[in-house]
């Protein structure tokens, strides 16, 4: 199955994760923090969770619009072929309805012709 390529999708924790990510970068004077980075492994952990789930979630809903689409698409090429072969029946009886009245015109003509070449013509009229 083909993957949609889909721009930047981020949740409020995302976001509110990513402004602390910037004001904690920014430099500040030195208030004597000295939290090692493993103290602040889980809190990047759990941020990198969220965003994963979210990211899954939003794969999910994707894949099965994707599905539904395809479903759609299928379903449209049926009523499509449907169409075609209901529109082809209908150009044959149209051109069946055609040579029949040609054919019925050729007769009259003929038939008139007898009627004149006998001389009944003038007694139907």
């Amino acid at each position: 199955m083909k993957r949609l390529a889909v721009g930047p999708m981020t949740t409020p924790e995302y976001n509110e994760w990513w402004v602390r990510r910037i004001n904690n970068n920014t430099s500040k004077p030195s208030q004597g923090n000295n939290q090692s980075i493993e103290e602040h492994l889980p809190f990047v952990s759990s941020e990198l969770e969220i965003i994963r789930q979210d990211f899954e979630r939003r794969n999910a809903e994707l894949e099965k619009k994707i599905e539904q689409m395809e479903e759609e698409k299928r379903n449209l090429r049926l009523d499509m072929d449907v169409q075609k072969l209901e529109a082809e029946k209908l150009r044959k009886g149209k051109n069946k309805a055609e040579e029949d009245l040609d054919s019925l015109k050729t007769d009259y003509k003929k038939l008139r012709l007898s009627m004149r070449t006998i001389g009944l013509e003038k007694t139907l009229e």
